[in-house]
């Protein structure tokens, strides 16, 4: 069955793919990848751009959480605007990061879920553009052992 092995064809008939095809075309349609494709860098590079895009917008809805007067929005929410605690911490509001826009000392308008939101994805995006660096890496490497080992013509 045109280089099929029982492992391929197992894999295949299990996902519902037909058998027929040749073993690059049953693995990619199995949901698997084809050698070549294993360690490619631009999907690591699309993963990491696309984590740091979603790390910016969430950091943007955690600046612009408090609005643009905040003892207003304190009281649109019920809580009592702390003009003393405010001119303590007036630092905490401008910081990059973890952001806080306190009303007062026990209520934050920045959402719970922002600081946790930004570390995961700031990894995901760190963690993605090292991979594609590796791959990148791996790849160069084989290229160089291909062309040192190809026999001379």
């Amino acid at each position: 069955m045109s280089g099929c092995t029982s492992d391929d064809k197992t894999a295949a008939s299990a996902a519902g793919v037909p058998v027929s095809g040749s073993v690059p075309a049953v693995a990619a349609a199995a949901g698997g990848e084809s050698r070549g494709q294993r360690y490619c860098p631009v999907r690591w590079l699309l993963l990491c751009v696309l984590a740091c895009v979603v790390t910016f917008i969430v950091w943007l809805c955690g600046i612009f959480s408090g609005g643009l007067d905040v003892g207003e929005t304190c009281a649109l929410r019920g809580q009592t605007y702390d003009d003393v605690y405010r001119s303590e911490h007036w630092r905490e509001p401008s910081r990059f990061f973890p952001l806080h826009d306190k009303c007062n000392a026990s209520y934050d308008l920045v959402p719970v879920w922002i600081n946790p939101a930004l570390v995961l994805f700031a990894l995901v995006a760190a963690g993605s553009l090292l991979a594609a660096c590796w791959t990148t890496f791996v790849r160069v490497r084989r290229s160089w052992r291909r062309r040192r080992t190809a026999p001379a013509r």
